[in-house]
């Protein structure tokens, strides 16, 4: 099992992501979303752990239901940042569709392969429900940009869902032989069977692909019943 990381030698993780942002800077793009990430991250995750501490001593459902509510309103609204038509009814379109694909497929990792007990054991939904809806967020984000802001495809849906998917589907192809997951990482260093971390990170890409997928063309078709409407009026 590996040592626990000191700061003086975490800060040494900072040294290649200084640079990179000198490098940005010297050739003329901007840093300052760079920054911002950098920083909200690092405080994020700093507090994270006292939060989690908190939740994961906590044996009610409802702190687990609304650490999990207040998970799908920030992802829903960091997937609509730059979303520059109908933000309301974007947030949300985006919103049920991360609560129907992705608490839909949360539902069924846990209930039905982790035999969860109880069902809202923190310690097990919310890492899954943050891995989950994340990756809904990344999916709903590219798919708006696509709709929004692609000339040459007119807002085409098929090209915006086929961009969305190409994240998700490109580690479906590089798991296991271009990348070892961070899950799968992390057990494997904390000294479980390679075996038995393979059928959890197996598990894994199931939950990321499927809520991806689903939350993305359920949105899809949100959007199909928006936008009809609004054309018939406009004919």
């Amino acid at each position: 099992m590996a040592d626990p990381i000191s700061l003086p030698r975490l800060a040494i993780a900072l040294v290649p992501v200084v640079g990179l942002l000198f490098w940005l800077f010297y050739e003329g793009h901007p840093i300052v979303t760079s920054l911002q990430g950098l920083a909200r991250m690092l405080i994020q995750l700093s507090l994270v752990g006292y939060v989690l501490v908190f939740l994961f001593e906590s044996d009610r459902a409802w702190v687990s239901l609304t650490t999990l509510s207040v998970m799908m309103l920030a992802a829903s609204a960091i997937a609509i940042r730059t979303s520059d038509t109908r933000p309301w009814r974007r947030y949300l379109q985006v919103l049920t569709s991360i609560i129907l694909g992705g608490g839909f497929t949360l539902a069924v990792i846990t209930v039905g392969v982790l035999n969860v007990d109880p069902w809202y054991n923190p310690r097990v939904l919310i890492p899954l429900a943050g891995m989950t809806f994340s990756n809904c967020m990344n999916a709903l984000s590219l798919a708006i940009e696509r709709l929004d802001g692609s000339k040459e495809t007119n807002g085409d849906p098929e090209h915006a869902v086929r961009v969305a998917l190409i994240p998700i589907t490109n580690s479906l192809y590089a798991v296991g032989v271009v990348s070892i997951p961070g899950m799968m990482t992390g057990q494997v260093l904390a000294g479980v069977s390679p075996l038995i971390a393979a059928r959890y990170q197996i598990m894994i890409m199931c939950l990321t692909f499927s809520s991806a997928g689903l939350s993305l063309l359920i949105f899809m078709r949100l959007q199909r019943h928006t936008t009809k409407p609004a054309e018939q009026t406009t004919a």
